[in-house]
């Protein structure tokens, strides 16, 4: 008879040189919090309301057309926005600070102001291919004249990109490289509204939109 201790392992020899298994290590989805959740839909609310505008202006722009062009119902807008008028106003805003991370922030970025203005009228032809770029144009026509809290916004917009318009114009008369002319905010209007019936005219037409604002805004400049 054989022994038991040449015939048999133990139960220590028979698990050697094998690793326990173990269930696989899976991460938790991500999952958005309400503030996430608010965030995305006011932003999606917000470009909606922004294509609308731009589409059909202030008087026909149908709230419950933009709640389902954004993916959502009329009661998730109206949780976020009392009514049109404070959707719009908010509108506005955005538009502002879009159109200011794409193209005003080179007021500030370019040191050298003439190089700065030609760029913001280039910059300015690329966002007006965007269908949101007449928001303030249509809106501009719409409470033009009117004792109205949108009018006013556009035009508290207007004015801040005129300043820095302006500021540059004013920079770049020092340093010599712009010619003694209008008033600086006088020519700001001119410059921006040259480039801005460029941008919109030519919306789209690559890249003669971007080539005929930056010669627009040097004839108004009256650079050689």
């Amino acid at each position: 008879m054989e022994d038991d201790t040449v015939n048999n392992k133990s139960d220590d020899q028979k698990g050697k040189g094998k690793e326990p298994m173990t269930a696989p290590v899976t991460s938790a989805p991500d999952r958005l919090t309400q503030a996430d959740r608010s965030t995305r839909t006011r932003n999606a609310l917000l470009e909606a309301t922004a294509r609308g505008l731009s589409r059909h202006g202030y008087g026909n722009l149908v709230l419950e057309r933009v709640a389902n062009e954004a993916g959502y119902s009329r009661g998730a807008l109206y949780h976020l926005f009392a009514d049109k008028e404070k959707l719009v106003l908010a509108v506005v805003h955005w538009v502002a600070e879009t159109w200011y991370d794409e193209v005003g922030h080179l007021f500030v970025d370019e040191p050298d102001p003439v190089e700065a203005l030609l760029a913001v009228a280039r910059e300015s032809a690329i966002y007006s291919r965007r269908d949101v770029a007449r928001v303030l144009i249509n809106l501009r026509a719409e409470f033009d004249g009117r004792d109205h809290p949108i009018g006013e916004a556009v035009d508290q917009t207007v004015r801040r990109v005129v300043d820095d318009c302006a500021r540059l114009i004013i920079a770049g008369r020092q340093a010599g490289a712009i010619p003694p002319g209008p008033p600086p905010a006088a020519l700001a209007l001119a410059y921006l509204g040259a480039i801005e019936g460029v941008a919109v005219s030519l919306a789209g037409q690559e890249p003669y939109d971007v080539v005929l604002a930056e010669q627009a805004a040097r004839g108004i400049l009256d650079l050689t």
